[in-house]
């Protein structure tokens, strides 16, 4: 198909938006802007349930040359494959968190099933040229079973979170038979060089593979590329939602709550891995080594509740709601509350409004693959006033935002010099970061990441047929290869 322009076919989780009404996230908007450009299909979980599940209809949505694909899952389907495999033992265990991993052989069957069904249902819809770039941690057998089913075309994975090291990938009882799964796709993407080293070190250590040159991988007859393709947002775009009338009522909000204060803000989904229960730690730190900022400073988390149905979230909304509670009995005064922690969501719009209000940002994750709540608060600054960010040194985003004040997030110390620093930063020195930032996050966009991703794929697809023509004409010696690994069936016996 040379000199053609392949069908894109996206796989995710959740489909769509493909129009940005302040409610879409960074993977939506890239992909939402190649399907408008040059269509194609967008296939995922309708996140609804239903007696059939996986074997009911398709819900197919038209808009122009562009289709969106969803199926519903059981009751079943979904707990097993996204409550438990997914959320309570992928997610912890990628995010470096061995100690909350749980582990069950029956969760492993049902992600794997989930799979299998989601290939089975989308292998009819593709043809034999078609460009697959499949999505997150949710999918990383679905290559290995469409390449069973005979799909020859172009395959791309690309990992939103963290990958862990081999010693700690170690500890899943699946972990070789996933990551030989991961072998079927043709370009494996990951937010950080970190991420990437991690899995060509577990493709050596464990599968006995060799790296090679250009980001290339070899195992066995097998030979892949795995590259690093950081994320973005659409700058631009969120640049203008700070100046919408919506925003323009959020700030207005903010400060008029903050009294004159300087205001710091933290925006997270309520989640384990964003580190807040140590930011909190970080500002109550604050207030004690530098009394001067009692009274001056105000502190304002946004933490939507997500997944609350998980055990582990419940406790950390309990915990923090504790600690913030506890900051405010010891330090708040008749005229100052020193904390504020809102477990709402907010439109996008109004996010750029409470960014563009705050002196400082802070986003410290304890382990993140990108986040983009940083390149989106860089985004709303007022260029003549910009906000201080404080960013973890285990974000993804710290490659791009060196600029930005840096810290340990489990060092409550760090964090406290850091905010006091930002608090007293001058004019000239903020608007030198800021611009520093500035130029990483309008420059490396969704739309740039996305594209670049594309690209790489094609060129992906014609080093695979020098490289891989053998295996991928002979698709019982495929077959074979990944029964013998336990990919394509779980064991009985794990």
């Amino acid at each position: 198909m040379e000199g053609a322009e392949r069908r894109l076919v996206f796989v995710s989780n959740r489909v769509g938006p493909l129009s940005d009404e302040g409610k879409a996230g960074g993977l939506a908007v890239g992909l939402a802007d190649a399907l408008r450009r040059r269509g194609g299909l967008w296939f995922g979980w309708s996140g609804e349930s239903s007696e059939a599940g996986l074997a009911g209809d398709l819900k197919v949505e038209t808009h122009g040359n562009t289709e969106l694909v969803t199926l519903d899952m059981t009751v079943e389907e979904a707990e097993g494959f996204y409550l438990h495999y997914a959320n309570r033992t992928l997610w912890p265990l990628l995010h470096y968190r061995l100690d909350i991993a749980e582990f069950d052989r029956q969760s492993d069957r049902t992600y794997r099933a989930v799979n299998r069904s989601f290939a089975e249902r989308l292998h009819p819809l593709l043809g034999g040229q078609d460009l697959v770039w499949v999505h997150d941690y949710h999918f990383f057998y679905l290559g290995a079973e469409l390449r069973e089913r005979g799909h020859k075309g172009p395959l791309g994975f690309f990992l939103h979170i963290p990958f862990c090291p081999p010693e700690i990938l170690g500890a899943l009882p699946a972990s070789l038979d996933l990551v030989s799964a991961m072998l079927a796709y043709d370009l494996v993407g990951f937010q950080t060089d970190t991420d990437r080293r991690n899995f060509v070190s577990f493709c050596v250590e464990e599968l006995e593979g060799e790296e090679l040159d250009g980001g290339r991988l070899r195992v066995g007859e097998r030979v892949i590329r795995a590259a690093t393709f950081p994320i973005g947002i659409d700058a631009e775009g969120f640049a203008e939602f700070a100046t919408s009338e919506e925003a323009r009522e959020h700030e207005k909000m903010v400060l008029g709550m903050a009294g004159g204060r300087a205001q710091i803000v933290g925006v997270d989904r309520m989640d384990y891995s964003k580190g807040i229960i140590q930011r909190f730690r970080g500002f109550e730190q604050l207030l004690e080594d530098y009394p001067q900022t009692q009274g001056s400073v105000r502190f304002l988390q946004v933490a939507p509740v997500s997944r609350g149905e998980l055990e582990a979230y419940a406790d950390l909304r309990t915990e923090l709601e504790q600690i913030a509670g506890n900051i405010n009995g010891r330090f708040a005064t008749l005229d100052w509350t020193p904390m504020q922690i809102m477990t709402r969501g907010f439109t996008r719009r109004a996010l750029a409004g409470i960014y563009r209000a705050a002196r400082v940002c802070m986003v410290t994750p304890l382990r993140d693959g990108m986040n983009l709540v940083a390149k989106e608060f860089v985004a709303a600054q007022d260029p003549q006033d910009p906000g201080v960010l404080i960013l973890s040194r285990f974000a993804g985003a710290r490659a791009e935002l060196s600029a930005a004040l840096i810290v340990n997030p489990y060092s409550s110390d760090d964090v406290s010099r850091a905010l006091h620093y930002a608090l007293e930063m001058p004019l000239e020195e903020r608007q030198r970061r800021y611009h520093l930032m500035r130029q990483k996050v309008f420059e490396n966009t969704a739309a740039r990441w996305c594209d670049g991703f594309l690209e790489a794929m094609e060129e992906c697809a014609r080093q695979s047929r020098a490289d891989s023509e053998e295996i991928l004409q002979k698709p019982w010696t495929w077959d074979k290869a990944l029964r013998l690994l336990g990919v394509l069936q779980p064991r009985q016996n794990p």
